[in-house]
């Protein structure tokens, strides 16, 4: 028996509830009517029939035709650019014939695009990057459109397929569904060594040879990179939504307990599908109590601040309305269980030696700050997610280990001895607007900050600074016109080795931006996600070079010393136009319809209306 919940996260999911229950109604109040036109291809035509399986085989034709027994829709983020995203090629076969062997069908029911943050990294391309999450959920729910489907599983791993397989499957949400990841490439070069050579290029001591050849050593295999930033993140959330199994999220994709758990998958859908029960179908396992459980895991590892954006959006999609105050409230009460990079210096694939998802849950239950009030994969509560799986011998899965110490606990602490007291997200606010910070990779004496600003527009600006020698003294570096609605808000981890290297110099440095940092938030401490943006008038379009700013994170504030009236006073600077003739390439003039309609950074940064 679970102790009594946490008397703030048991505040904090019922003001969630009070805040969004009118939108939830509604929301909960469609799924209804589309359950009651369950099968959703009975209302086919022949035609339309038909051409649904027209490719198919004869006996799944006359399974799908005769509605007797459920079609599961795949939805499939498959490229092999993406290591994470290279082993899904064979999952709809291995899915296919497990549904086949449960007596129903199976088919792909469309793809979906998945760029790589890592490569497109301070390159032009990376203004697509938190957009593509849309264009995923838009995919998503063509894909689901054409009806014929019982159950919806979801093959994706990173950064922004995940959330957005997320947003797209809701609008289905009375369909039973699953995620299904690759798990985590085998350990290549520790992330330390890797940190260390990107400094050095930076500062100019090493070459490209060498840098490459780091790189290379470190992502060297299929699977997800092992360093904890938004992919592996995603992994902690669906897996605290119940939406993937216990313990499915850090298995090597060559550990034959990972096709198993795929099957399983299937077999659990197909059960819930069979049931017709709306409590079993996605819109209801996505619910308040389990939008609050996957904050407190991804607070308690340190997770991504992308998941300030699509946490926020994930939830708004299922009618929730989740807040960075809420957020802030359950960091206040969450301990800081993981050391993971670039919170630390091991990776995923230690995290998971540790004791893993299992230890985590087991141990945030047994401290009351895990809702019990969930339907999971598994069925009621979270009594499996505290179980560790293995093979049982016959080629399936079982649930039967529970792992009740931390085998590294320089990775991995119970929650009565953490790494600190908090969760390590915070809430900053002040006359510079509303952001976010990171401090679980902050050591204590950089949370504090007094330092002139020196303001840019661009990333290549502030490396090229860097390169001429003028930020060797404290500073807070100021980058604005990088929010959603400026530029697609891309990730701005091309920075961290500069601003690594003035801080290792022992500079005090911190970096204020309306952009993002993504999972890959590291030592320097950054206020990231200011809202308002600059492009809209937000106070960072005011600041000027030499301008005093305090950056207190522990207190969660951040100011410009100025006298009000002086600030307020002054016009805000516009964007200067780029002067470079590709400046609307890469795609990037195809989503200025996004960057016209995109919502504030709190509120998810989505181009969706939501109730």
């Amino acid at each position: 028996m679970p102790p009594t919940i946490n008397s703030t996260v048991e505040a904090v999911t019922n003001a969630i509830r009070e805040r969004s229950r009118p939108y939830r109604d509604r929301y909960l109040a469609r799924l209804q009517q589309q359950l009651d036109a369950y099968p959703p291809r009975s209302t086919l035509s022949c035609g339309n029939l038909a051409h649904a399986y027209a490719a198919c085989s004869l006996s799944d034709k006359q399974s799908i035709a005769g509605m007797q027994a459920p079609n599961i829709g795949i939805i499939n983020a498959y490229n092999d650019m993406l290591s994470a995203h290279q082993p899904l090629q064979y999952y709809p076969d291995i899915i296919k014939d497990m549904a086949h062997q449960c007596g129903a069908t199976a088919q792909v029911a469309g793809g979906v695009p998945a760029m790589c943050d890592g490569v497109t990294q301070g390159q032009p391309g990376m203004e697509l990057s938190l957009f593509s999450r849309e264009v995923i959920a838009m995919a998503t729910a063509v894909s689901l459109s054409h009806n014929v489907f019982d159950a919806v599983l979801c093959l994706g791993v990173c950064d922004k397929i995940v959330p957005g397989m997320l947003i797209g499957a809701l609008q289905f949400g009375c369909l039973p569904a699953g995620f299904i990841p690759a798990g985590p490439m085998p350990s290549g070069v520790p992330n330390k060594e890797k940190a260390l050579v990107r400094q050095r290029y930076a500062q100019g001591t090493a070459g490209r040879d060498e840098l490459l050849a780091v790189e290379s050593a470190s992502y060297h295999s299929p699977g997800t990179c092992t360093f904890y930033g938004t992919a592996n993140s995603n992994q902690v959330m669906v897996e605290m939504l119940g939406v993937q199994l216990p313990g499915a999220s850090f298995v090597n994709p060559d550990d034959p307990l990972r096709e198993a758990l795929t099957r399983e998958t299937v077999r659990r859908v197909l059960q819930a599908a069979e049931n017709q029960q709306m409590s079993q179908s996605l819109g209801h396992m996505v619910s308040e109590a389990s939008i609050v459980n996957a904050a407190v895991a991804l607070l308690a590892t340190g997770g991504s601040t992308n998941h300030t954006l699509h946490l926020v959006a994930i939830a708004r999609a299922a009618g929730i309305i989740l807040t960075w105050q809420d957020l802030d409230a359950l960091s206040g009460v969450t301990p800081l269980m993981a050391r993971v990079y670039p919170n630390g210096e091991a990776d995923v694939n230690a995290f998971q030696y540790a004791g893993g998802m299992t230890y985590l849950v087991r141990e945030l239950r047994s401290a009351g700050l895990l809702n019990e009030d969930v339907i999971t994969l598994m069925g009621s509560g979270l009594d499996s997610y505290i179980r560790a799986p293995e093979l049982d011998g016959q080629g399936g899965v079982q649930w039967t280990e529970q792992v009740t110490a931390s085998l590294s606990p320089d990775v991995l602490r119970p929650c009565s001895r953490p790494f600190a007291a908090e969760g390590g997200l915070r809430i900053i606010s002040g006359n510079l607007g509303e952001g976010i910070v990171k401090t679980s990779a902050v050591a204590g004496p950089h949370r504090f900050i007094d330092a002139p600003c020196r303001v840019f527009d661009s990333q290549l600006a502030v490396v090229e600074a860097f390169e001429r020698n003028e930020l060797q003294h404290d500073v807070i570096v100021v980058l604005r016109f990088q929010g959603p609605r400026a530029n697609g808000m891309p990730e701005l981890h091309q920075l961290t080795p500069c601003l690594g290297s003035l801080l290792d110099q022992g500079y005090q440095v911190a970096l204020v931006t309306d952009g993002r940092m993504s999972g890959a938030s590291g030592k320097v401490p950054a206020a990231i996600h200011m809202s308002p943006e600059a492009l809209d008038g937000g106070p960072l379009a005011r600041l000027r070079n030499g301008d005093r700013l305090i950056l207190d994170t522990d207190q969660g504030s951040l100011a410009v010393v100025l006298d009000e009236s002086e600030f307020l006073g002054r016009e805000p600077v516009r964007p200067i136009a780029p002067d470079d003739d590709l400046a609307d390439s890469m795609g990037r003039n195809l989503f200025a319809c996004f960057r016209a309609v995109a919502s504030p950074a709190r509120l998810g940064a989505s181009v969706f209306p939501h109730d």
